[in-house]
């Protein structure tokens, strides 16, 4: 195969939009189907998918096969780094303080805060992992929330799903507000505008999320028992993430927001305790058998022969995460990076793929050519920052440089499918990027006319279903909205911003989110059972964000929130 010296992207293959649209679809058609079916592990799911999309790209869509073997590789890498090296490294720590029964010291203390599981699902799904998401985002809040959950004893289905549920709201501001900084290389609209219009869709979410998560957990009437601290949770979250992202800046709004929500529950529980303690960590109706064990005020159990742990063991425990946050926090600065990337990056234009594929219209105001630019940031990596958490909190453990080293490979061989899986994963949406697949996606939702403000927030959902990143969707689709919705006489900020709003609502069925999902919690094969038990939940939640922004594009008082050009 010869390569060729530009190639013209490809959006209607067939001279008619829908089969164009079914042909595009059929790789993530095939990848959810065999996922959810539970019949076919996750990583052979992966690649059997991404070779169905190279046959799509190539046959279907006329992409050079040498362009798309190059772009399967660079998706590879990027599979790999960042998002593999956060995740190997995340579950590094994690066995880690887990050998050393640091991991149980720490269960018993956040069940010292409230033995309440409802209450302990506020306070580390959703408010610590908003924090992780702001400071890393890229799986490392679902990575480390899972993890907790199943040391407090929640099963490897709640804990998985559930930790996806609740990473939600924070997603469009991750990692100091990478996807917002994306969305605007795209459409040229100041951050800062962006960030201020999506904390004007997001926080009516950030209230409504964690009443969805504990209704989830323990049914309707478990959730309407603990209303005053769901309400003080995501209320406080959702004021602050207003607040500092229409009057201070959208890079430290997740943060900022985690904070605000962990100290205002944290507080609110020294005042208050529902009346009846949910003390049964199964998911309602999810195991007949368990039942829901509940105590009027009471405790949680002590098992025969435990021992309460000292106030320095309990602070000990707590060590490494706080390490971790704060290593996390500092690699996540723009300061940091522009210390270390001139010295530590290594950008690799990747050979016959860099600038030879042409994205055209109508996805694009001008034709311009797509770059594959792998950028080996390997200092101001996130999980580089991980590990250096990890090998600190190895050495303040005690572990030997021996057992550390060794333990660092269990770690990969624990994690090797699921390795792959990601790998795979990134391999087949990178190539999707590329051959144009995936803007026939998209314009068939451009499409809708009047309805597409809904169907707009729709396609940022179904960029992060395909992506896994919200950043990637708001690159990918966030020059197509703001196309599309000056055409229809919209307000191109509400599309753009709608785009990242519905995008997070696709994080949680996103199949690389679910394999770090089911790889924190070692819920090993059992993807097709997560993606089922969040998948309705993602659907109905993107439509009510797509609703919403309806009404600010045509409703008053809803539409004199948007923010106009």
């Amino acid at each position: 195969m010869n390569t060729v010296t530009t190639w013209n992207q490809v959006y209607d293959p067939f001279g008619n939009a829908w089969l164009s649209t079914l042909a595009a679809s059929l790789p993530v058609i095939a990848l959810l189907g065999m996922i959810a079916s539970g019949k076919v592990q996750a990583h052979i799911a992966a690649v059997l998918s991404l070779v169905l999309a190279f046959c799509v790209a190539v046959f279907l869509f006329g992409m050079p096969g040498d362009l798309a073997l190059r772009a399967s590789g660079y998706g590879v890498a990027l599979g790999l780094f960042p998002i593999g090296w956060i995740i190997l490294n995340v579950i590094f720590l994690y066995r880690l303080t887990v050998e050393k029964g640091w991991f149980a010291t720490l269960q018993q203390s956040v069940a010292g805060i409230t033995t309440d599981r409802r209450l302990q699902l506020l306070l580390v799904a959703f408010a610590f992992g908003a924090f992780f998401e702001g400071a890393g985002g890229f799986g490392t809040p679902v990575a480390v929330t899972g993890a907790i959950l199943i040391g407090l004893g929640f099963s490897p289905l709640a804990a998985s799903g559930l930790s996806l549920i609740a990473n939600t709201a924070p997603v469009a501001y991750g990692a100091l507000g990478a996807p917002i900084q994306g969305l605007a290389s795209v459409t040229g609209y100041d951050p800062y505008i962006l960030g201020a219009m999506i904390g004007r869709q997001l926080p009516f979410f950030s209230v409504l999320v964690p009443f969805w998560l504990i209704w989830v957990f323990a049914g309707f009437r478990g959730m309407l028992q603990i209303w005053p601290a769901i309400a003080v949770c995501g209320g406080s979250f959702a004021l602050a993430q207003f607040g500092i992202s229409n009057y201070v800046n959208p890079w430290i709004v997740d943060i900022g927001a985690a904070l605000v929500s962990m100290g205002a529950l944290v507080l609110f529980l020294k005042y208050w305790r529902p009346a009846t303690i949910w003390t049964s960590p199964a998911l309602r109706g999810n195991d007949p058998s368990i039942g829901y064990v509940t105590a009027a005020g009471g405790a949680l159990p002590t098992p025969a022969g435990a021992r309460t742990a000292s106030s320095r063991e309990i602070l000990l425990a707590w060590v490494p995460w706080i390490i971790l946050s704060v290593i996390v926090a500092i690699w996540g600065t723009k300061f940091f990076k522009d210390i270390v990337d001139p010295i530590f990056i290594w950008n690799y234009p990747v050979p016959g793929l860099h600038n030879v594929i042409m994205k055209v219209p109508p996805v694009v105001a001008k034709a311009h050519p797509e770059a594959a630019i792998f950028k080996f940031a390997y200092m101001s990596y996130t999980g580089t920052g991980v590990l250096f958490a990890a090998l600190i909190s190895g050495v303040i453990m005690g572990f030997s440089p021996w057992r550390l080293v060794k333990a660092y490979i269990e770690t990969i061989w624990v994690l090797r499918y699921s390795l792959i899986t990601i790998a795979a994963m990134l391999a087949l949406g990178v190539l999707t990027r590329y051959a144009g697949v995936d803007a026939t996606l998209g314009l068939a939702f451009a499409g809708t006319g009047i309805l597409y403000p809904f169907f707009g927030t729709l396609l940022g959902w179904l960029g992060v279903a395909l992506t896994g990143s919200d950043t990637a969707s708001n690159v990918l689709f966030g020059g197509l909205q703001k196309i599309t919705s000056e055409q229809l006489g919209l307000s191109g900020i509400l599309m753009a911003s709608a785009n990242s709003s519905g995008g997070v609502m696709g994080k949680m069925i996103d199949a690389q989110s679910i394999v770090v999902a089911s790889t924190a919690t070692g819920y090993f094969g059992q993807e097709g059972k997560i993606l089922r038990f969040v998948f309705w939940h993602s659907i109905v939640l993107a439509c009510l964000v797509g609703g919403l922004v309806m009404l600010q594009a045509y409703v008053h008082p809803f539409s004199a929130m948007v923010i106009h050009p």
